[in-house]
């Protein structure tokens, strides 16, 4: 039986109140750097409502976006987002873009977000010469939008005078929904899809080039009939003026303007090489069957094809055809076109 005054229990109790003396503050310092970091961790201020809108670039670190966040007073402390991030495994998985903060969200959650790329807006890119049925499939790929649903809204949609379109056209919204980048808010309706991009198509029609139009004789939409045609079948750029002046020239003579694409536009889908049956398809579209512009434009065109038609290559071509470079052979008589035609088959 162990004693009282046993000398090791004396002994024991000599470690343990030393134990205690380095214990004890190492404990509470623990606590303390905990409560710390804890506190850190948390909202700069979580009654804010305001919200900054920050702008994350592609390639930055972990280190970077923090500087950032703690620069625009998101966060209170650069290196532990840093060690959150890389404590979560994270740290390389922070995504570029436009991101919405508030102060009143916790370093957890601001990570979160840029992990998962929840940006504050949805890009997306409408390509020149992209037609609605291109537009409303690029947009459901991206999640953006149902492809029926913006399809539907586009066939009712004319947004402005200008539009007037006929009655035999597929989508009023045809050739006034403008090529560009876009940012939106995400949950964007395909009604409010349409109408950002016809707003931007109101507004890179200038009053310079609506003068223009009018000094050359030509409605806003039967200009942007024309460069439609003209964006569908230039493929280099210095070519678009002298196609337009083509156009231009077949139209004052009475000439049907056989464009290959319109026919493409009334096949819906490209088709390498068209026969003589696609060229006689019954449609108000068909430029071969039909003089004059069809109803309406086939695609969006850029402002390059617009300015193409507004201020066109002063030339006496009435024909061309497409070259194996992606440019085209023009001609100014039909036995001219002929040998090109020839020369563009070798």
């Amino acid at each position: 039986m162990l004693h009282l005054h046993h000398p090791s229990f004396k002994f024991n109790r000599s470690i343990a109140k030393q134990m205690w003396k380095w214990l004890v503050p190492a404990l509470l310092a623990c606590l303390l750097a905990g409560s710390m970091v804890y506190g850190l961790a948390q909202p700069v201020n979580a009654d804010a409502d305001d919200v900054a809108i920050i702008s994350i670039a592609p390639g930055m670190t972990t280190q970077a976006i923090g500087e950032e966040l703690h620069k625009q007073g998101l966060i209170k402390n650069v290196l532990l987002f840093r060690a959150m991030a890389k404590t979560q495994g994270l740290a390389n998985s922070l995504k570029a873009g436009e991101y919405a903060f508030s102060k009143a969200m916790s370093v957890e959650e601001m990570i979160g977000l840029l992990a998962r790329g929840e940006t504050a807006y949805r890009q997306f890119t409408i390509p020149e010469g992209y037609t609605v049925d291109q537009i409303a499939e690029l947009l459901e790929t991206k999640k953006l939008a149902s492809a029926a649903k913006f399809k539907a809204y586009a066939a009712a949609y004319a947004p402005y005078d200008y539009v007037a379109p006929a009655a035999s056209v597929k989508y009023k919204a045809e050739g006034f929904l403008f090529p560009d980048t876009y940012q939106v808010a995400a949950g964007a309706s395909e009604e409010e899809l349409a109408k950002i991009m016809a707003g931007q198509f109101d507004r890179q029609f200038t009053p310079e080039m609506k003068a223009r139009a009018a000094e050359r004789g030509l409605s806003i939409r039967d200009t942007v009939i024309l460069a439609s045609l003209v964006e569908k079948e230039a493929k280099v750029d210095a070519e678009r003026p002298v196609i337009a002046g083509v156009f231009l020239n077949r139209l004052k003579l009475g000439m049907p303007l056989q464009s290959c694409a319109t026919i493409q536009y009334i096949l819906g889908h490209p088709k390498a090489e068209l026969t003589i049956e696609d060229t006689e398809l019954p449609s108000p579209y068909n430029t071969y069957q039909n003089a004059g512009l069809p109803p309406g434009p086939i695609a969006s065109p850029g402002i390059a094809a617009i300015r193409a038609v507004l201020y066109p290559a002063d030339t006496d071509y009435l024909y061309f055809v497409a070259y194996q470079d992606g440019g085209h052979l023009f001609g100014q008589t039909y036995e001219e076109h002929l040998a090109n035609i020839a020369r563009a088959g070798q």
